[in-house]
């Protein structure tokens, strides 16, 4: 679905928002830092309004890695389920910010956890969607071994998503690691295949295969640049989007 630049039309109809928890601590490097949360929720707070079906998938990172944890001796199965958890932490905290912007919200967890979350459950999610609710993805794909990158991918599919939108501190893909390289070349667009032959760190390989066997666009863009989000639901061309064909 494309849209004029500069439309305030929207280009996409549903989308799935694809959030590491390191987005959600700002500069403390850790934790969740309130001022984010508040922009961020004002950012989807606009989008909604707009008439666009919001869905997000949030890491945990910024609690903990299980990657990291089994690197350094612990189970892996033990240490993804604690990043998954982790994840509960930041769609409650991440909810609490999108109520106080005025968005209706609901968490859907993979882990079942009635108290805090609804189960996940991919038609009450899409019924969520079109009421108008902004739903938060948490837990993962609830599985070890898969990262958030993959469940962004899996939940988009499932429900029908026009794009996944994956959130980074930088304004789309480069050749290179832009930070350790300077001649690093910004690709506006490219394909799944070269993203999966130059290894190129826009999800991991699971999560690209996902795309590309299912024809959904993947758009990286950078958040911490305010309004990019409103930007792309609208069909400007920011950061940079991986398709079939470049």
């Amino acid at each position: 679905m494309a849209a004029d630049a500069g439309s305030s039309r929207p280009a996409y109809r549903r989308i799935v928002l694809k959030l590491s928890g390191e987005a959600l601590s700002g500069s403390q490097g850790y934790g969740v830092d309130p001022a984010v949360l508040l922009r961020i929720g004002s950012e989807v707070r606009e989008v909604a309004e707009l008439g666009v079906q919001l869905a997000i998938v949030i890491g945990g990172g910024n609690i903990f890695r299980g990657v990291a944890a089994s690197v350094a001796g612990m189970d892996r199965a033990t240490a993804d389920y604690m990043g998954m958890l982790a994840t509960i932490i930041n769609a409650l905290a991440l909810q609490d910010a999108l109520e106080k912007s005025g968005c209706q919200t609901r968490v859907l967890s993979a882990i079942e956890m009635r108290a805090v979350a609804e189960p996940y459950i991919r038609r009450r999610a899409i019924r969520h969607l079109e009421k108008g609710r902004v739903v938060i993805f948490a837990a993962g794909t609830g599985n070890p071994f898969f990262t958030t990158d993959t469940a962004g991918a899996l939940r988009a599919v499932e429900i029908g998503a026009d794009a996944i939108m994956k959130a980074t501190k930088v304004d789309g893909i480069y050749s290179a690691d832009p930070a350790r390289d300077p001649n690093a070349l910004r690709l506006p667009t490219v394909t799944y295949i070269d993203v999966l032959n130059r290894r190129l760190e826009v999800m991991d390989t699971t999560a690209i295969s996902l795309c590309m066997e299912n024809k959904l666009p993947i758009v990286v863009f950078d958040l911490t640049r305010p309004g990019n989000i409103r930007r792309i639901v609208c069909g400007e061309p920011v950061g940079s989007i991986v398709t079939s064909t470049a």
